[in-house]
């Protein structure tokens, strides 16, 4: 299977709990709420929805009920039950430009079926909204520092990031990206590549290798594309089974950190310069 066949293949993926013991051993990695009170969780999972206007309203309601169906699904009812301590813990939030980004579901602990319930019934009724920009790297900064005072004390922690564009807004984004890994936290990615890029736009072809080399990283990374509407729910259940249960998709992603990068990290911002001119990209 080439690299970008990732799809939903999960057999032969690693274990839970050995992919457990990889991240606990991984340098850096740490509990980040440390308060006497947190509660033992397998994942603290952040799931980072972009919400720019390049997302119309019909990938936004298919990418928000992707998400609702995977937490109500048996597969994930399975990968919650197998873990070592069968709970998990979860916020959600939107992005957009540099300094956008809203909490749409503070974190919320699930255990079974009627949190999983809960949890995604609270997802589903918010209001939908977009804005303008695509700063990964702002969604980035934004997220790092949910996890401190989460309240949960994971054996993991995952970023899960959606979008369907380059980061053209805020800092860099594999400094950003870097600071973050360091942290013991890893980054998933949700790549969504419906539009084909239009000359004068700023969509760029390769979003899942720019994803792969430039956005995820940290112990087990992987990208997850999708590149038809009708993929969105199971291309998401599976994502999000893949980051409960701490196994991967065959073959492995290794990230640019540790290859050498098939595409520039900086395309975005270029892009948006070259258009706009001048933008200071910090």
């Amino acid at each position: 299977m080439g690299r970008r066949g990732l799809y939903f293949t999960i057999a032969g993926s690693l274990t839970a709990a050995a992919f457990a013991l990889a991240a606990w051993a991984a340098p850096g990695a740490r509990f980040a709420d440390k308060s006497a009170n947190a509660i033992p969780v397998d994942v603290e999972l952040v799931i980072a929805v972009d919400v720019s206007y390049s997302m119309d309203p019909e990938e936004q309601a298919l990418q928000r009920e992707g998400y609702v169906q995977a937490l109500t699904s048996r597969e994930f009812m399975q990968a919650l039950r197998e873990g070592s301590h069968g709970k998990v813990a979860i916020t959600y939030f939107e992005w957009a430009g540099e300094f956008d980004q809203k909490i749409i579901m503070p974190w919320r602990l699930i255990e079974g079926p009627e949190s999983a319930d809960s949890v995604a019934a609270e997802i589903a009724r918010a209001p939908y909204r977009r804005a303008s920009r695509t700063s990964i790297s702002g969604g980035l900064i934004f997220a790092k520092p949910l996890f401190d005072h989460s309240g949960y004390r994971g054996m993991r922690r995952v970023i899960d990031v959606s979008g369907d564009g380059a980061n053209n807004a805020g800092p860099l984004i594999v400094p950003t990206r870097d600071d973050v890994l360091a942290a013991g936290i890893t980054i998933n990615g949700l790549p969504i590549m419906l539009k084909r890029p239009m000359r004068g736009t700023m969509d760029i072809e390769n979003l899942d290798v720019y994803y792969e080399d430039c956005v995820i990283g940290g112990p087990g990374a992987f990208v997850v594309p999708i590149h038809e509407r009708k993929q969105f729910i199971e291309a998401t259940r599976t994502k999000l089974v893949l980051e409960i249960s701490g196994r991967q998709p065959e073959p492995r992603v290794i990230p640019a950190s540790s290859q050498a990068p098939r595409i520039s990290c900086t395309i975005g911002e270029q892009m948006w310069r070259d258009r706009w001119g001048g933008y200071d990209f910090r």
